[in-house]
């Protein structure tokens, strides 16, 4: 029996508008792997195939296969013309004879089909892109012409939809009323076909960074690991550099140490310090947001106790406890004599000598008489 070879997914039609761009998936299983071919036929030409190659039509089409359990391939246009509508067909076999011509590959190859239509790309006249300065900014998008009816349109803002911005109108305005940075970003003006896909217009709101978020200090002991941040609003997103005070002026960081980490990633920047050094380390780092509008700054200062220093609390107990039993030790050895008493000394009243001498006087009166 002939080895068999089966689709897992096929590639879906779509519509399109000139400019975008669209990919088809094929997912092919079989023992052995099969192999996948890309296949175009032009509109009203549909027994007329031509295979595909990747980098063809000027570059612009791309074809990744990769062959595991599973044959996938992927097929991608871009920059379409109307001239890119048409069948695109994804081939695969694993039969032996699949590549002689004797054979029909209609019998040697499976196949899946997808139909791509490409429409004329709307017209919309959009407002320049623009800065924030101190000032109120209004931005506007004018439909001129349409290829389906039109059913809707909204503003987003960071590919998020605007609320209260849906209405149905072929033109269309956005009002930013507070100057801020945290109101710029990318806007779109979106409008919305019955019977075609969506078309939308970009417009940069661009403002310089604003960094609102960093830590004043850090404290860390000499050994430890200190972590540093910055986080800022603005668009478009900043390049950040840290920065670390040396003899008064602010200098690129000396990762000569191989102890110094930085990681950015659009508003956000974090500077990580392993190992401490208590005569290396402590000092001032600034943080440095830069974009085509400007930059900010702002310092963070970095503290690095000896690695003693959770000893000290302890420390100081244990001092005034022996200062403590030194002072009880000496006023104990400082009491007064009389405070003692002397073991060889009877308990009683001492007799006097007068005493005896007055009863030998008295025994001796009794005998004379």
């Amino acid at each position: 029996p002939l080895p068999l070879a089966g689709f897992v997914k096929s590639p879906m039609s779509e519509t399109k508008l000139t400019g975008d761009a669209f990919e088809l998936y094929c997912d092919v299983v079989g023992n052995p792997t099969p192999e996948i071919q890309w296949w175009y036929a032009e509109v009203n030409r549909a027994e007329s195939f031509k295979q595909l190659w990747d980098g063809a039509r000027k570059r612009r089409v791309t074809i990744n296969t990769a062959y595991g359990a599973n044959g996938v391939s992927v097929l991608r246009i871009t920059r379409l013309t109307l001239e890119d509508s048409g069948t695109y067909e994804c081939r695969a076999s694993n039969d032996p004879r699949r590549n002689d011509l004797r054979q029909n590959p209609s019998i040697t190859w499976i196949r899946a089909q997808a139909t791509i239509s490409v429409l004329q790309k709307p017209r919309i006249n959009s407002s320049e892109d623009v800065v924030i300065r101190n000032s109120a900014v209004t931005l506007q998008c004018n439909l001129t012409t349409s290829p389906s009816p039109l059913s809707a349109s909204y503003w987003v803002k960071n590919g998020e939809e605007i609320p209260g911005t849906r209405k149905n109108s072929n033109t269309t305005e956005y009002k930013i009323l507070k100057p801020r940075a945290e109101e710029s970003g990318e806007y779109l003006c979106v409008f919305v076909f019955s019977n075609s896909p969506v078309a939308n217009a970009t417009i940069e709101v661009r403002a310089i960074p604003d960094i609102t978020g960093h830590k004043r200090s850090e404290n860390k002991n000499e050994g430890q690991e200190a972590l540093m941040y910055c986080k800022s609003v603005g668009f478009p997103h900043p390049e950040w550099v840290w920065r670390k005070k040396v003899n008064g002026i602010f200098e690129d960081i000396n990762n000569s140490s191989g102890r110094f980490f930085i990681s950015n990633k659009d508003n956000y920047t974090e500077l990580s310090i392993t190992n401490l050094q208590i005569n290396e380390d402590p000092g001032e780092y600034q943080c440095n947001a830069t974009n085509q509008v400007g930059s900010a700054s702002v310092t963070t200062i970095l503290r690095v106790r000896s690695h003693l220093a959770p000893l000290w609390p302890f420390l100081g107990i244990l001092a005034e406890i022996v200062i403590l039993v030194v002072i009880i030790v000496i006023y104990e050895k400082r009491k007064r004599p009389d405070e003692v008493p002397d073991d060889d000394e009877p308990a009683g009243p001492m007799k006097t000598n007068s005493t005896n001498n007055h009863k030998d006087k008295n025994l001796r009166q009794r005998n004379t008489n």
